[in-house]
């Protein structure tokens, strides 16, 4: 074999390994740089689309027609309170369904006699209406609700978290309330549209009146309107309640808390994008740093193919395919972590899965494009490389 064959088939064997496969760890980082920020991007768009479709079931479930009275305060900041018959006028303005009410008693819950006086654990006790679940729709974990019996003795439900502070695992369990024993007959659920429910123990009005002197004022009004009558009902129920002043009487929504903790939610996925973005943009710039090493390394290559026939066209194709395959690939799999991230959320916190389709066609096609923004310059560049300067080189 003469010696230019040699060489020539010295430069061929190169050839065949000097290519991208023989930078595998570079190129791996590469596609994991890209792979991270898309993976982020798609989680964050899943976990929020999912949480989004939790909180939807969620409120249709609970509805958002319940409105809330309380007292307010006067002109001068002492705090008033509701007359007695306030249950009954709300009852009687148009369009109102159902209405219930609640009234904090300034009666202390303990789990014994023997109880730390100051150890309270924040437990407000409160008489409540017969109806008050079907109102605010809440649900008894274990026991039952007062009838017309039970709300006569000394009977009380506690709210989920009262039930934890004290300690109360299952009805029956005796406490003491107001300086006498309450056995406890039910246990709720968290309560998503009341959440003050969660930490009272709940008694019943003949019960407080004759233990504790219960005048009959609530403290809370719960009503439920038609829903195309909320705004209607929510601007009348000031004036009905308090003619004088309505201004003393606050109305709300609970419904709208939940929609202002989604708004949170949707802020905080606005800069987790961001911050999934700047992972993408860090990853294509891996990319480019890697094909222009690249390009470096593997000038007698460029000049090898370039002297066997190889027009600039070829080589510039050759290597921006290979930096839309690094790009591709990290896409790919990051798609494939992202969609697995939020299968992972979603079942950890028992939310519906929901991935938009439209988010990994996104994703995917940004790789794409920042594959072949991060890969133009370094195939302009090995393309404009002259054979005999890559050859001697």
């Amino acid at each position: 074999m003469t010696a230019p064959a040699r060489l020539l088939s010295r430069d061929i064997l190169r050839l065949g390994t000097t290519g991208l496969s023989a930078r595998p760890t570079r190129a791996v980082l590469s596609a994991l740089g890209i792979a991270i920020g898309i993976a982020a991007m798609i989680a964050v768009v899943g976990v929020s689309s999912s949480s989004q479709a939790r909180l939807n079931d969620e409120l249709a479930r609970l509805g958002t027609n319940l409105l809330t009275a309380t007292a307010g305060t006067s002109l001068t900041g002492e705090q008033t309170t509701l007359p007695p018959d306030t249950l009954g006028k709300v009852g009687m303005i148009d369009g109102v369904g159902s209405a219930s009410s609640t009234a904090a008693l300034g009666v202390p819950v303990y789990r014994s006699s023997l109880s730390d006086p100051d150890a309270t654990g924040g437990i407000t006790t409160m008489v409540a209406d017969q109806n008050l679940l079907g109102v605010v729709y809440g649900d008894v974990r274990s026991g039952v609700w007062f009838n017309a019996a039970t709300a006569r003795f000394p009977t009380v439900v506690l709210g989920s978290t009262a039930a934890d502070r004290l300690g109360v695992v299952a009805p029956g369990t005796q406490i003491w309330l107001g300086g006498t024993y309450f056995t406890v007959v039910g246990i709720l659920d968290p309560v998503a549209l009341a959440p003050e429910l969660d930490t009272a123990a709940l008694i019943g009005a003949t019960a407080a009146t004759e233990r504790f002197g219960f005048d009959g004022s609530p403290t809370t009004i719960y009503q439920r309107p038609a829903d195309d009558a909320v705004e209607h009902v929510r601007s009348l129920l000031a004036p009905t309640i308090s003619p004088e002043a309505p201004s003393e009487v606050e109305v709300s929504r609970p419904s709208d808390a939940l929609a202002a903790r989604n708004a949170a939610n949707q802020a905080f996925t606005g800069l987790l994008l961001g911050l999934g973005s700047i992972a993408l943009l860090v990853g294509g710039i891996g990319v480019a740093n890697t094909m222009i090493i690249s390009v470096l390394e593997r000038r007698r290559e460029i000049g090898l193919r370039r002297s066997l026939g190889a027009t600039r066209q070829h080589i510039l194709v050759q290597f921006l395919a290979e930096a839309l395959l690094l790009s591709a690939l990290g896409g790919i799999f990051g798609s494939v972590f992202g969609t697995v991230a939020t299968g992972v959320m979603a079942l950890a916190n028992d939310w519906p899965f929901t991935l938009p389709p439209i988010a990994i066609a996104i994703a995917v096609t940004a790789t794409l494009v920042i594959g072949a923004v991060a890969g133009l310059y370094p195939a302009v560049r090995a393309a404009r490389t002259p054979p005999t300067a890559a050859l001697s080189s």
